[in-house]
């Protein structure tokens, strides 16, 4: 990942220009674009049992929170650098088994070359490497979202993680 500077001037807005014209301070911020891998586990029964069993409120709070999840970037630095982005892939999972987050995919850290497509490729193998070894080949019916190859959508997603 390359760092890159930005050189910036700042100025006092009350500034009258009647002395001290010009900037009030000259600085430069590094920035640079990373790879965030995000988990969340949700256990369904229990957070429709703190819902007092209501069904209709448990699909509406799973969606809320699958949709922020994968919209609501940090607001930290948006009037310097404005991000915005939204998750470029997805994987949801919903079963039964133990959760297990695949974070070990990223020991090794995606540097060079084609990021996104190297980050998905070690989590796809990651997760196919953990289901051979812990279900005997037998992974769970995920949903993708995969934004770069146009694949999935926001309203199936929403759908799938809302369903029991």
């Amino acid at each position: 990942m390359a760092v890159e500077d930005d050189y910036f001037t700042a100025v006092d807005d009350l500034n009258t220009r009647q002395e001290d014209v010009g900037s009030a301070h000259i600085g430069e911020q590094g920035f640079a674009a990373g790879l965030f891998y995000l988990y969340v586990c949700i256990n369904r029964d229990l957070l429709k049992e703190n819902l007092s069993d209501d069904e209709g409120l448990t699909q509406q709070t799973l969606r809320a929170l699958t949709e922020a999840a994968a919209t609501v970037a940090p607001g930290g630095k948006q009037k310097s650098f404005g991000s915005r982005a939204y998750a470029s892939y997805i994987l949801a999972e919903k079963d039964s088994r133990q959760p297990r987050s695949l974070a070990v995919a990223f020991l090794k850290p995606v540097r060079e070359g084609d990021m996104m497509h190297d980050a998905i490729s070690a989590l796809t193998s990651t997760r196919t490497n953990m289901d051979k070894v812990y279900y005997n080949g037998q992974a769970s019916t995920p949903y993708v979202l995969n934004a770069l190859e146009g694949t999935g959508s926001l309203a199936d997603l929403l759908n799938f993680v809302a369903q029991s």
